[in-house]
C-alpha cells in the first residue's frame, strides 16, 4: 500500500479533573525525525514516546505535542516560616503587654501576614498517567496512518494516470520509428539529386549507408527499452507493503534520463511534442513520489 508522509492524528483523555490532549503531524522528510513538544514533566517518557513512533512509521517529520490542563501532577502542600512567625508572635506580645491588651491574639492576625504561609507545588510523577499517556500516543498514530493511507491512495491513482499517459505515448513514440526512418531516407535521397541533377540514378548502397548513419545517430530503440522496464518496475514496486519512496524516486530519474535522451536523438517534430509531454508528467510523478514513505 502507498502510504503518504502527510497525516494528521489527535487523542484526548482524562484522569480525574485532568485533561491530557495528544497531537500528531507528519510531513515529508528524507529520513525519519521525531520531534517531541512536551511538558518538562513528561521528559523522563520521552524515550518510550519515541519508539512508540519508529513502530508506527519509517519516513517523514513527526512532530508530537502534548499539553495538560488540570492539577493530576501537582501535589501542593502548605510551608510555614517559623523562624519569622516566631518573631511575629513575639512582637505581637510585647505589644500586648506594652498597651495592656487583654483579648487573646487571633490566628487570623498571623494567617494575613504576606509570606507567613505559602502553598508550595510539588510535580510527582505517575505510573498512570504513564501507561494512559502511550496507550493514547497509539490511538493517535493509528489516526495517523488512517490519514496517510487516505492521500497514498489519491497519490497512487494521480500516479497510476500519468505512467499510463507514458506508456500509450511511448508507444506512439516507437511506432513513430519507422516513418522516421522513411523521413530520412527520402530527405538524403532528395539533397543528393539537389546536388547531382535528377537526371542521374543515385547510387542506392551510397544512400543507404547514409540512412544508415543518420538511423543510428538518430537510433531511440535502446532507450525505448529501457524507459519501458523502468515502467515495469515501477508498476511493481508500487505494489510492494514495504517503504517505496525511494525506490520509487530513483526509478523516476531513471525515466527522465531516458526521456532525456531520446529528446536529444530524435529530430522528428511529433516525437518531440510526445517527448515536452512525457517529460511534464515526469516532473508531476516526480513531485509525488517525494510525498510518499
Amino acid at each position: 500500500m502507498v502510504m503518504s508522509m502527510t497525516g494528521y492524528g489527535n487523542d484526548t483523555f482524562h484522569i480525574d479533573e485532568t485533561i491530557v490532549m495528544v497531537e500528531i503531524r507528519s510531513v515529508n522528510s528524507r529520513y525519519l525525525d521525531v520531534i517531541s513538544k512536551i511538558p518538562r514533566t513528561l521528559h523522563n517518557i520521552e524515550m518510550d514516546i519515541k519508539q512508540i513512533i519508529q513502530t508506527y512509521f519509517h519516513r517523514g517529520r513527526i512532530e508530537i505535542y502534548i499539553s495538560i490542563a488540570g492539577d493530576f501532577l501537582i501535589e501542593k502542600n502548605l510551608h510555614v516560616d517559623w523562624e519569622l512567625m516566631d518573631q511575629y508572635i513575639d512582637l505581637l506580645r510585647q505589644a500586648k503587654n506594652k498597651y495592656d491588651m487583654k483579648e487573646a491574639i487571633p490566628f487570623s492576625a498571623l494567617t494575613a501576614i504576606e509570606g507567613l504561609i505559602t502553598v508550595q507545588e510539588v510535580k510527582v510523577e505517575s505510573d498512570q498517567l504513564k501507561a494512559l499517556l502511550l496507550q493514547s500516543i497509539e490511538r493517535a498514530c493509528k489516526k495517523v496512518l488512517a490519514s496517510r493511507e487516505t492521500e497514498g491512495a489519491f497519490l497512487l491513482e494521480d500516479i497510476q494516470n500519468r505512467i499510463k499517459t507514458m506508456e500509450n505515448m511511448l508507444k506512439s513514440v516507437e511506432e513513430r520509428k519507422e516513418e522516421v526512418y522513411i523521413h530520412y531516407r527520402n530527405r538524403i535521397k532528395t539533397r543528393i539529386e539537389q546536388h547531382i541533377g535528377k537526371e542521374m540514378d543515385v547510387d542506392q548502397v551510397y544512400l543507404l549507408q547514409e540512412i544508415a548513419l543518420l538511423a543510428e545517430k538518430g537510433d531511440i530503440a535502446e532507450e525505448i527499452t529501457r524507459l519501458r522496464s523502468h515502467f515495469h518496475h515501477f508498476w511493481n514496486v508500487i505494489c510492494q507493503d514495504s517503504p517505496i519512496g525511494r525506490k520509487l524516486d530513483f526509478i523516476t530519474q531513471e525515466m527522465h534520463r531516458e526521456v532525456n535522451t531520446i529528446g536529444s536523438k530524435s529530430v522528428d517534430v511529433k516525437i518531440s511534442e510526445w517527448i515536452i509531454i512525457m517529460k511534464s508528467e515526469i516532473d508531476k510523478i516526480k513531485e509525488q513520489v517525494q510525498n510518499i514513505e
